[in-house]
């Protein structure tokens, strides 16, 4: 017998903001995107009405290693050390060490860090199960497809169970919570990639899924509308940062022209307390902050190749 349970974590008390998907298959259990640590005690009571606990878990998929995601993992393996965890060559080094990581969260949320990722924990080199992409899993009966699929992250990969039609996505398809009528950028810095995402749309869409699973938040039921929308949205909004950049005097004045601009459009499709709870999940600041940061590396590209 084979499920699929979605845990919702309550990510600052809220819920609907962070789910992990906990499967199962012949007594063999795994999360896909366990959480930030902060979480760990909501995680443990919503593993607790399915009727296990973490010492029943036997592995742990990151679809990438963003401290939203893949936090908690580093707390789950030193309650339960027998877990394997898996996660993408280029992400695993600071899953094992996470200073860098830490360091870059701290980057972006000076005074919030605990309170937004609660404690982050090494997770030993025997535990980890170092992915690039093209690998089958066996989980129980269960048989996973592992596809590289960067674009909001270099180390992202994307979880296909072609039995039940899923694809556990992570952020490659955005922000979309329980299919409101709104999918939103999932664009922070430091190394998106929008043609590296295209291609990643394309190997998403290619395998099928009747379903995708968002962590941010829940079931989308008809994959391909939703990415053709979110790719022409990430496009079109990576034009108006853009636009932003070039026109304005500073960082600060161009921020403010994005802010604006989104938040104008997001409310022509959500009432205001969901707008707020969308901001609050994902931080409409950083996804200015991320297409800043990747128009910045076209540029020096593009100077680069005139000057070499």
């Amino acid at each position: 017998m084979s499920s699929i349970t979605l845990l919702d974590t309550y990510w600052t008390g809220r819920p609907r903001s962070i789910a992990a998907a906990l499967l199962e298959s012949d007594g063999h259990r795994s999360l896909i995107d366990p959480g930030p640590g902060c979480t760990l005690e909501k995680l443990r009571s919503e593993l607790a009405s399915c009727g296990i606990s973490v010492s029943d878990l036997d592995a742990i998929l990151l679809t990438h290693i963003h401290l939203d995601h893949a936090g908690v993992t580093g707390s789950l393996v030193r309650e339960n050390p027998r877990l394997t965890v898996y996660v993408h060559k280029i992400g695993a080094p600071h899953v094992n060490n996470p200073s860098r990581l830490l360091a870059s969260a701290k980057r972006l949320w000076p005074d919030g860090i605990q309170r937004l990722y609660g404690e982050v924990l090494p997770v030993p080199h025997q535990n980890l199960k170092i992915l690039q992409g093209g690998e089958t899993l066996m989980l129980g009966q269960r048989k996973i497809e592992v596809v590289y699929t960067p674009g909001h992250a270099s180390h992202h990969v994307s979880y296909f169970d072609h039995e039940e039609g899923v694809a556990f996505v992570g952020d490659t398809a955005g922000i979309r919570i329980e299919n409101a009528p709104y999918i939103l950028l999932a664009t922070p810095p430091p190394d998106i990639d929008l043609t590296q995402w295209d291609s990643s749309f394309a190997a998403i869409l290619g395998r099928r899924p009747t379903r995708l699973f968002l962590t941010h938040f829940g079931f989308s039921d008809n994959p391909p509308a939703h990415i053709t929308e979110y790719r022409e949205r990430l496009h079109r909004w990576s034009a108006i940062a853009a636009k932003a950049i070039a026109s304005s005097p500073d960082h600060e004045t161009a921020l403010k022209t994005f802010l604006a601009a989104i938040d104008t459009e997001v409310r022509q499709f959500l009432p205001a307390d969901e707008v707020e709870h969308y901001n609050s999940t994902a931080a409409f600041d950083l996804s200015f902050l991320g297409l800043a940061r990747y128009h910045q590396k076209l540029a020096l590209t593009a100077s680069t190749s005139r000057n070499p």
